[in-house]
């Protein structure tokens, strides 16, 4: 009977004890303040090294650099020590290692000191200003965090020493360390093309190498864990990696530095895996391989981002076709949906599947196709002609800052958030430069009547061609007045400047008005003929209003105090196009006849 209870007692205690560490109640990671750190104090830091185990790192504090990060963003500085850490320094994608001081997690790595320092010495962002971020999703108990364990932490005695350095002795040679931003399936072109743009948009373009896939990946997350952001995916990649700082239940935060610092984002989240750490006195930095999505980042603030588990990121898809070789080359790949850096990764993609084939070359001209989709709103046509003018900017870059240029305009408005479903886009491959120049343009007559038709002759110079001489029929409308009408020869992009002046940009128009406009600018491989009367010409959005009279005007004067209307001293009363032609037209040309 006594065995009998004494099991049944165990079996209780083993239920109860089930019961009490499932995985509804993780455990607890307990932080420590900075006004309890001092210099000379010893601790322990993990990152990963190679692989998928964080290892651990030797940390000694130097002291707190006041308002080093900010008006009261002050950091830790350590020196780093351990066969490792000695050898590699302080490498890009280390940022976001967390550091435990007597046990509790202080912080996490962020900064790095110089380029070419012969110490390892680290910026540590405190995890009580980290925490803020988690905060706004949920508030964390005082002195302790929900969060899964991490590796073990060996105790450390802490020494004397002065607790505070001035900030004036390393805050012109500290800033953040570099996030690795792998660059999978571009040619080295195209990354040193938009490595710029990329920096101006919030990334500091750190050129690892790595890839990204959808590999399983079993070993779980875990503080000290490489973690990565995906910027595209698909047929290529672009990914940011740093480490993992703290796991809660639903969430974890990373970096100890801004990403891209956009407040709110919705970036796809994976886990990593790190191949190699290349140490190098300039640049060294972890060799990663993205693999298994766990979730999505969902905040990137100025001491960190926070990634939620389970959450699905909203992409967008794009296919493009690129039609004129042997056999049609498609590429299927996603982007992320961001205001600052879809546009930018839309014209990197665009210009890396252009250059990337066999069938790119200087002389290469290219004819597109396509749509862009947004929820709720008629597609944006894509539809135009490219090709280099003087060798300076190659057709395939001048397609992708076209792309670039509309889908920064798309974004670009104050009242609704564009919801991008989809781009398809299908190039055609021609294997000359099919650009020409607008050398002259008459016309039959120097004076007309209202209802008479006229012909204006335009002469084109291709590059390394003959002429090319293009009539274009024209009839003087009906309503216009007696005086001198001007006629403007020109190429679509100049007669979109011409109409699209800047306070209408200035003005940011909503959505809707945006792609209407968007649809109603000219394509380039076309001659057009406008007729420009003198009578002042208003525009509203996408909305024009020709020919009105002055006293109408001088009412409307008053909205030009909101920028909502755009005022010009002509009025387009009729226009005219020559048929597509197999050239990208450039030149702009103003004839003048009396209507009598």
């Amino acid at each position: 009977m006594r065995r009998i209870f004494f099991y049944q007692a165990f079996l209780c205690l083993l239920l109860s004890s089930s019961f009490l560490f499932s995985a509804d109640a993780p455990p607890t990671v307990e932080t420590i303040s900075l006004n309890e750190i001092h210099a000379g104090m010893k601790g322990v830091a993990y990152t990963v090294f190679q692989g998928t185990k964080p290892e651990p790192m030797d940390v000694e504090v130097l002291g707190i650099l006041k308002n080093a990060n900010g008006p009261k963003g002050d950091i830790i500085l350590v020196r780093l020590g351990g066969e490792k850490a000695q050898y590699t320094g302080v490498v890009a994608g280390m940022s976001g290692s967390p550091v435990y001081l007597n046990g509790k997690l202080a912080g996490a790595l962020a900064f790095r000191i110089g380029e070419f320092s012969k110490e390892p010495i680290a910026g540590v962002t405190p995890i009580g200003e980290m925490l803020e971020i988690s905060a706004m999703d949920r508030s964390p108990g005082e002195g302790t965090v929900e969060a899964k364990a991490g590796p073990a932490i060996p105790e450390k005695t802490s020494g004397p020493g002065v607790a505070n350095l001035p900030a004036s002795s390393f805050e012109n040679f500290l800033k953040p360390i570099e996030t690795p931003l792998v660059f999978n399936g571009f040619s080295e072109d195209a990354i040193k093309q938009f490595a710029p743009q990329f920096a101006s948009a919030g990334i500091v373009p750190v050129m690892g190498v790595g890839s990204v896939s959808d590999a399983k990946q079993p070993e779980p997350l875990e503080p000290g864990s490489a973690v990565s952001a995906i910027l595209v995916r698909g047929d290529m990649d672009i990914a940011a990696t740093c480490t993992v700082t703290y796991i809660a239940a639903n969430h974890l935060l990373a970096c100890g530095h801004p990403l891209l610092q956009f407040g709110m984002v919705d970036l796809p989240m994976t886990k990593a895996q790190v191949i190699a750490t290349l140490p190098s006195p300039l640049n060294a930095f972890k060799i990663v391989n993205a693999t298994e999505p766990v979730g999505t980042f969902v905040q990137d603030r100025h001491t960190g981002i926070l990634g939620e588990f389970g959450k699905k990121p909203e992409m967008i898809p794009v296919t493009l076709t690129i039609h004129g070789g042997p056999v049609d080359r498609q590429f299927h790949y996603e982007v992320l949906n961001n205001p600052r850096l879809s546009p930018v990764a839309m014209m990197a993609t665009v210009f890396n599947a252009l250059h990337g084939v066999n069938e790119y070359g200087e002389e290469t001209s290219y004819q597109l196709k396509g749509q862009i989709s947004v929820d709720g709103y008629p597609d944006v046509n894509l539809q135009d002609m490219f090709a280099s003018a003087d060798g300076s900017q190659p057709a395939a870059m001048l397609a992708a800052i076209s792309l670039g240029d509309r889908f920064g305009r798309i974004y670009d408005n104050p009242y609704s958030a564009p919801e991008i479903r989809g781009v398809r886009m299908d190039f055609d491959v021609v294997r000359a430069r099919r650009w020409a120049r607008l050398e002259g343009a008459r016309t039959d007559v120097i004076e007309a009547r209202p209802g008479d038709e006229i012909t204006v002759e335009a002469v084109l110079q291709p590059y390394r061609g003959e002429a090319i001489v293009e009539q274009i029929p024209v009839k003087i409308p009906t309503s216009v007045a007696q005086g001198p009408l001007h006629i403007l020869v020109s190429d679509g992009d100049t007669l979109d400047r011409l109409r699209h002046t800047q306070p209408l940009f200035a003005s940011r128009m909503d959505l809707a008005s945006t792609i209407a406009l968007l649809n109603k600018e000219h394509v380039n491989n076309k001659i057009y003929v406008s007729l420009l009367e003198a009578n002042p010409e208003a525009m509203i959005g996408d909305k024009v209003m020709p020919g009105l009279p002055l006293s109408i005007m001088n009412v409307m004067d008053s909205m030009r105090g909101t920028q909502e209307m755009v005022v010009q001293a002509e009025s387009a009363v009729d226009e005219s196009a020559t048929e597509p032609l197999d050239y990208v037209a450039s030149g702009a040309q103003v004839l003048t006849i009396s209507i009598k």
